[in-house]
C-alpha cells in the first residue's frame, strides 16, 4: 500500500478532537434522536415540531420563509410537508397574490398538536440546557449566539 497520498493517524486524530464541524454534527444528531424520542408520544419527530411552530404565525407563512427559517432547500421543505399535509396538521393552498407560490397555514388539528408537544419540547429543552450548566465558558445562552454567529 503507498503511503505516498495517506493521511497520518495523528491527522485523523486532531480533526476528531477539534474539527467544529464535526463536533455540531454528531452533537446535532444525539440531540435530535433525544428530541424525537421525548416528542413520540405527541405523534411527531423534532423536525415535525420544528416545522409546525415555524408555522405558527398570524397570517399564513410563504415557502420561502419556512424555508430561510428552517435554513431547508425548498425541495426538502416540499417533501417535509406532504406528511404533514396528508396528516392534516398543515394546509398548503395557492399566494392568491402569486399562484406559482404556495401559502403554509396550520390547521385546528396542527394547532392542537403543537400545543400538545410544547410542554414536552419544554422539559426536554430545560434537561438539555441544564447538561450546559451556567458557568462562564460553556452555557446555553453562548452556544446559540455562537452557533447564530455561524449562520
Amino acid at each position: 500500500m503507498s503511503t505516498e497520498n495517506s493521511v497520518p493517524f495523528e491527522t485523523t486524530l486532531r480533526v476528531r478532537d477539534c474539527c467544529l464541524c464535526l463536533s455540531v454534527q454528531r452533537t446535532a444528531r444525539s440531540l435530535a434522536r433525544r428530541f424525537d424520542e421525548a416528542l413520540r408520544p405527541a405523534g411527531l419527530t423534532n423536525g415535525q415540531f420544528s416545522m409546525l411552530m415555524s408555522l405558527n404565525r398570524p397570517k399564513p407563512a410563504t415557502m420561502s420563509s419556512v424555508a430561510g427559517l428552517l435554513a431547508m432547500d425548498r425541495t426538502t421543505l416540499t417533501a417535509a410537508l406532504k406528511t404533514l399535509t396528508r396528516r392534516g396538521l398543515v394546509l398548503v393552498t395557492p399566494d392568491p397574490e402569486d399562484r406559482r407560490s404556495r401559502l403554509l397555514t396550520l390547521t385546528e388539528e396542527g394547532r392542537a398538536a403543537l400545543a400538545g408537544a410544547v410542554p414536552i419540547w419544554e422539559r426536554t429543552h430545560a434537561e438539555v440546557e441544564a447538561l450546559l450548566g451556567t458557568g462562564d465558558v460553556v452555557n446555553a445562552a453562548a452556544l446559540r449566539k455562537g452557533l447564530l454567529a455561524i449562520l
